[in-house]
């Protein structure tokens, strides 16, 4: 569906769970602006929660810090409202509870991407224990707790990054076990990732390719897939008993062209720098590849990388072949390249 009529829907019932469910798939270009304007529809107040996480997650993976610190900023009262609210779910209180386990979750992943490791796990363990006051809701509503506002992953990560590795490893199994019995592919998947991470032991690839066969045969998540194939691939590489070039280069070049594909720059860089220790060079964005040309050199070059002959080109855009030819000419100079056939691979996966 087009990024526009998505954003024509977004005032449905339902909306914030649909676009909740493209951030969770990946799908950060259609999301992103369907989320502004969810967020400026007016909601109530555990939806505009909600979608400014989700907000927060998509700015995060395209490492939009200054926008993740402005979106982190919005949630202080609601994470500060429901600290002290009443265990009661039925209640006004436990109501402010159930929301500020969002906002101090979501708080936490900005305390850690700015580096602040100890506010973080003390934002997650906040989450964890608003959480643990509720009574245990029913399963549906259990599953999205475990979904969206997954506390003992981050806080096992903050507990690795802080030194205090056995306590982040033993957080992690638990994280685990809670994955497993809420049957959610997703979750157990980033269980696995988040075990894999935590625990340094030499079984790091098995949980890798488990967590990747087990989102395989659940719902698709692009981006959780691409980050998957990442860290098995680096594992791949850094690890000499496990040492597999070419699977890690095929690994990588899918991630690079996903994460080219929804301009996600943290994880691109990483797979960058990953390639460079294989001796590959990276493959263009297209956007990148566009930086260097003429507004009319990107239509001839996109019509000729799409299979058009200089004659067809010359019909669409209303121009002489001489001129076709002119600018295809000027294209491979900027671009490095010496014939059309090299043309789509430079220009790369569209952004």
């Amino acid at each position: 569906m087009p990024d526009s009529a998505l954003a024509d829907r977004v005032l449905t019932a339902g909306a914030v769970d649909e676009v909740t469910a493209l951030v969770r798939a990946g799908r950060f270009a259609e999301a992103l602006p369907a989320l502004t304007r969810l967020r400026d529809s007016g909601l109530g107040r555990r939806d505009e929660v909600r979608a400014t996480v989700a907000a927060i997650e998509c700015r995060l993976a395209r490492g939009d810090l200054r926008e993740v610190v402005a979106l982190g900023d919005l949630l202080v009262p609601y994470a500060d409202a429901g600290t002290d609210a009443g265990a009661d779910a039925g209640t006004d209180a436990g109501a402010d509870a159930d929301v500020a386990a969002f906002a101090l979750h979501a708080r936490g992943e900005v305390a850690a991407a700015l580096g602040e490791v100890d506010r973080a796990l003390e934002r997650f363990t906040a989450a964890g224990a608003v959480l643990a006051s509720l009574p245990r809701p029913p399963d549906p509503v259990h599953l999205q707790h475990v979904l969206e506002v997954p506390w003992r992953a981050g806080a096992a990560l903050a507990l690795v990054r802080t030194g205090r590795v056995r306590e982040g490893a033993d957080l992690a199994r638990e994280h685990l076990a809670v994955a497993e019995a809420s049957g959610s592919p997703y979750a157990v998947a980033v269980a696995l990732r988040t075990l894999a991470t935590a625990d340094s032991g030499a079984h790091r690839t098995d949980l890798l390719r488990r967590a990747r066969a087990t989102l395989a045969a659940g719902e698709g998540a692009e981006r959780l897939a691409a980050q998957l194939d990442t860290d098995l691939a680096g594992l791949l590489i850094l690890t000499p008993a496990t040492a597999d070039p070419q699977e890690a280069l095929a690994l990588l070049r899918g991630a690079e062209a996903y994460a080219g594909s929804q301009e996600l720059r943290p994880l691109r860089e990483r797979v960058r720098r990953l390639l460079d220790r294989l001796g590959e060079g990276p493959r263009r964005v297209r956007s990148e590849a566009f930086a260097a040309l003429t507004a009319s050199e990107r239509r001839v070059a996109s019509l000729a990388a799409g299979g058009l002959t200089n004659r067809q080109i010359a019909a669409e855009l209303v121009v002489t072949v001489k001129a076709v030819e002119w600018h295809l000419s000027h294209v491979y100079r900027k671009l490095g390249i010496t014939s059309r056939t090299r043309l789509a691979g430079t220009l790369g996966a569209p952004a």
